[in-house]
């Protein structure tokens, strides 16, 4: 049996797969949001592994996976998220600092009137955006008092969540090439760390993690965290977007997905050699198995199921991410309402962290309805940006798009999404193909299976057709991005 531990943005997954990748047990749990200022996004790292080892063990239990009996653990995690702790001690030495926070926005900006952007976009593949691990360590080492001397001393040290579950899980201070890829520190040509972009953007790079591949073995748990199964190997690592696109058996080049979670993002497996910066879109690493790298194009969206959240948490109009659906379809049509949630500025294609979200359209008759099918609605607008950036980036449209995470199981966005895309949608018979791929991903490194036998693990359940004639599709999306442009640069006037 193997363990998949899929640590998102908002809460931690854990599922138990046996040999076919059927689905034997499964446990989740949410943890706190910190909001210390407006656009600062923080967790705490050690709840993060109190909430990870409970679900880990509660999946396992539920599975009754005997001790000793795993065969293996793969981790899929929230990506550029950055953690810092003692390695003496095994503590957090400041909350985590997420991926959705944008308190470095303006370092950013003065990093880029100093002209490096061009040498870090053809190096990483990335942009210079708050959103990347960089700027996060340097904030770090410039407010947390004493941080610079411990890193100095060896005490502290950096990582992604992959780099710190690993930590509490085996003890190494590892992580893989798609994590790395993430932090604006890692060269895609040299595949490694880059002393040189390390040293300009602040980073000590003698504080990260030594990096192995994303398929193959991490080293063992430790018995006190997991009790029972100590010794099993945690054998796969990899950022959730990249443990999806392999869960989606997206194993030769063209091959994409879209994971619709708190954020969504389009991945296209790009083949063995970097692909060139396109605009608005990065370059990244898929995953590394032995000598060979895998590369990916991607189009990131911040903020999607964590608009619904918005609407269950900061508005109150839900009480389940479910009754949008009901909502969504008790209406006609939209009303002329759009919302653009660019509750942490905007990602693929505009990268414009200054950005701010907007409800537009609305009247006296608006109502719970309205928002809630113009929050589902701009789930769907905001993917077909990033497929359409993506499709003049490779030159070929695309002929249908494979779906997955938590808003994969809702039918009424699914046909929205198919009818704006005019192809296809595709949803497996396991939605949450992050875990599921970091399971394959530790099946394959444990030598459980081969890579052509994981390809065989992914299934159908169901294909929404497109039904909108191109006219309402034209309208739709032309009145979506006459909101996009009244958000954008908002927060920066």
């Amino acid at each position: 049996m193997i363990l998949a531990i899929d640590q998102g943005t908002t809460g931690t997954t854990c599922l138990v797969f046996g040999a076919e990748m059927e689905l034997l047990g499964r446990a989740y749990s949410e943890f706190q949001q910190h909001f210390p200022q407006p656009g600062w996004v923080e967790h705490d790292a050690a709840e993060i592994w109190q909430i990870t080892r409970a679900v880990a063990l509660e999946a396992l239990a539920a599975a009754g996976v005997a001790p000793g009996g795993l065969a293996g653990v793969g981790i899929s995690n929230q990506r550029e998220t950055v953690c810092v702790w003692d390695r003496t001690t095994g503590e957090p030495l400041y909350r985590a600092l997420v991926w959705q926070d944008r308190r470095t926005a303006e370092r950013c900006d003065e990093l880029r009137s100093e002209g490096i952007e061009a040498l870090i976009r053809e190096r990483t593949g990335l942009v210079l955006d708050p959103y990347f691990s960089a700027t996060k360590i340097e904030w770090l080492l410039a407010n947390v008092d004493g941080l610079g001397a411990q890193v100095e001393a060896g005490t502290a040290v950096f990582g992604t969540v992959d780099s710190w579950l690993a930590f509490k899980l085996t003890g190494e201070h590892v992580t893989d090439p798609s994590n790395a890829s993430r932090t604006l520190c890692y060269d895609l040509h040299r595949r490694g760390w880059s002393a040189e972009l390390c040293e300009l953007l602040g980073v000590p790079i003698k504080a990260l993690p030594e990096i192995r591949p994303s398929i193959g073995v991490f080293g063992e748990l430790l018995e006190d965290a997991l009790p029972g199964y100590g010794g099993t190997p945690l054998a796969g690592i990899a950022g959730d977007q990249q443990a999806a696109l392999y869960g989606q058996a997206a194993f030769a080049p063209g091959e994409g997905k879209n994971t619709y979670g708190t954020g969504s993002f389009v991945l296209v497996n790009a083949g063995s050699e970097p692909p060139p910066p396109q605009p608005g879109l990065l370059s990244t690493v898929a995953w590394g198995i032995g000598d060979k790298i895998v590369y990916a194009i991607e189009a990131a969206i911040f903020v999607t199921g964590a608009g619904v959240q918005w609407l269950r948490d900061g508005l109150g109009i839900i009480e389940e991410a479910a009754e949008t659906e009901a909502l969504a379809a008790s209406l006609a049509d939209n009303q002329g309402v759009y919302f653009v949630p660019a509750l942490t500025g905007l990602g693929s294609p505009y990268w414009d962290p200054y950005a701010r979200g907007m409800i537009i359209g609305l009247t006296r008759g608006s109502g719970r309805a309205e928002l809630a099918r113009a929050t589902l609605e701009a789930i769907a607008y905001q993917s077909v940006d990033a497929v359409r950036a993506i499709e003049a980036a490779s030159g070929r449209p695309i002929t249908s798009l494979k779906a997955d995470g938590g808003a994969s199981a809702n039918g009424w966005l699914m046909q929205f999404q198919a009818d704006l895309l005019g192809v296809p949608v595709i949803v497996p018979e396991l939605a949450e193909t992050t875990a599921l791929g970091a399971a394959m991903m530790a099946g394959v490194g444990a030598a459980l299976f081969t890579e052509s036998d994981a390809a065989t693990l992914w299934r159908e359940r169901v294909r929404y057709q497109p039904q909108m004639a191109a006219e309402e599709r034209e309208r739709l999306i032309s009145g979506w991005l006459r909101a996009v442009e009244r958000a954008r640069g908002w927060a920066g006037e």
